[in-house]
């Protein structure tokens, strides 16, 4: 199966597309990557050198293998943090297009704009918009972190109440899957714990709990690398719970495995994606 993955690049170091495109091949995925971005790090170390591409070189490079004919072969796209809301356009026409050709065609948007206790939201002022309002449209599946999911719903994200309150508005979107991570609730003890949340439309929902991990320093991409996780493995099993245990096992395994290296990068070479990561978390129906 093939993933085109439009999402940012960097030299050094593992998120966007360098967080994605070796976990899905593992997987067994044909992997085409479109880079927004080409930066010599992630931006996280507060200082970077590189290019943002502009709207038009992505619609180049799409209009290039459009005519390889491999509209017809795409069978989900993915993407990430898009920085500018001229490419979030070519992306949902580039889904739209090739939906034409594959009326199944899976969009995952993880819809990037900042983290969890962070210092606020890091794109554009009309990013948020754009996500809320087009995307959402679009998307089959969407994992915004808990953050996120409150720039989208507009609200506080307080406790499972108001999370299944804010799935509901994905869901009335057209959403037909919500992985919410990162959760921060007020029910839940944080410090003890790594909790993520799904929601299937007119199906049953799931609150997932794993060991919290100490870690020494920030990490970045494990959004980027769960969203990827999740995708290839609902593509194979066509099951969204287990897709769902599957993704949050082998994320919540290599952040272990990253924090025992104290690395601030993700460990992503020198894990098997295939065999299935010891059962860590615990999936609880809401």
């Amino acid at each position: 199966m093939n993933i085109l993955s439009i999402q940012s690049h960097v030299s050094y170091g593992y998120v966007g597309n360098k967080a994605a495109t070796f976990p899905l091949q593992s997987l067994g995925f044909e992997v085409w990557p479109i880079n927004t971005v080409q930066f010599s790090n992630h931006t996280g170390y507060g200082f970077w050198r590189g290019e943002v591409f502009s709207a038009q070189h992505i619609h180049s490079v799409i209009q290039g293998l459009e005519s390889l004919n491999l509209a017809q072969k795409c069978d989900a796209i993915l993407s990430g943090y898009i920085g500018d809301k001229a490419i979030g356009k070519v992306i949902l026409n580039t889904v739209n297009r090739f939906r034409t050709h594959n009326p199944g065609l899976c969009y995952l948007c993880d819809p990037v704009m900042g983290e969890p206790g962070g210092k606020g939201c890091f794109v554009k002022q009309d990013i948020p918009a754009f996500f809320r309002e087009q995307c959402l449209n679009v998307a089959t599946i969407i994992t915004p972190n808990h953050f996120e999911a409150e720039i989208l719903w507009t609200k506080k994200i307080n406790n499972t109440k108001q999370l299944q309150q804010a799935s509901t508005f994905f869901h009335s979107k057209g959403v037909s899957i919500v992985a919410i991570t990162r959760l921060q609730l007020n029910n839940i003890n944080n410090s003890e714990n790594y909790s993520a949340f799904l929601s299937i439309k007119n199906r049953q929902q799931w609150l997932a709990i794993a060991p919290a991990i100490k870690l020494t320093r920030a990490i970045n991409g494990t959004g980027d690398l769960f969203s990827a996780l999740y995708l290839g493995h609902f593509l194979l099993t066509k099951d969204p719970v287990m897709a769902f245990q599957q993704a949050m096992n082998t994320t919540h395994k290599i952040l272990v495995s990253t924090a025992k290296v104290k690395k601030r990068e993700l460990q992503i070479i020198g894990n098997n994606y295939c065999d299935p990561a010891p059962n860590t978390i615990t999936l609880i129906p809401l």
